[in-house]
């Protein structure tokens, strides 16, 4: 078996960095994960305010640091300080449409303007790096939609290990032969 992973949470939001605005995403995103996943993680959260270079230096610091899945909520909409996917594409080695296909399938049955949301997934280097809504039910639906892959996801990029409880999220992985 290898490493436990380390999972980055990051919240983008200009009212949550200056302390006007409680982050929901960031601790929704924490709970979800604690729920879902049953091997040992390290979860760290952090928050900055919107802004492609500001967010891209701080994925670029998570990534150097060491973190395996960065989640990053929040920014992810179609406000002009809305930039997120931008950041995340500055930085990105690869790119997983799926992720952010499904995301709008699954949150598209529960609110019409899910279609607006652009949530994506890349790696850089050994680390999966996922974009969410902020919204702690969103982020369930997202998350619930696309996570069995994830565990999978790690392992092929060589990053630390994850597995899930069964009975909330089945962690895909082929069999071996």
């Amino acid at each position: 078996m290898t490493r436990p992973a380390r999972i980055a949470i990051l919240t983008v939001s200009d009212r949550a960095a200056r302390g006007e605005y409680q982050d929901k995403g960031g601790p929704g995103a924490e709970e979800w994960l604690r729920d879902v996943i049953n091997s040992p993680v390290q979860i760290d959260r952090h928050i900055v305010p919107d802004g492609r270079d500001v967010v891209a230096a701080k994925l670029r610091d998570l990534v150097e640091g060491g973190a395996d899945l960065i989640l990053v909520t929040g920014g992810t909409g179609p406000a002009p300080r809305d930039q997120t996917p931008e950041a995340v594409m500055d930085i990105a080695h690869r790119e997983y449409p799926g992720f952010g296909e499904e995301m709008r399938r699954a949150s598209l049955r529960e609110v019409p303007t899910a279609i607006l949301s652009r949530q994506t997934a890349v790696s850089r280097d050994a680390t999966l790096i996922i974009t969410i809504p902020g919204k702690p039910s969103a982020i369930a639906t997202c998350l619930n939609a696309v996570f069995a892959a994830v565990p999978y996801c790690l392992d092929l990029l060589g990053a630390g290990y994850i597995d899930t409880d069964p009975a909330k999220i089945r962690a895909f992985r082929p069999r071996a032969k």
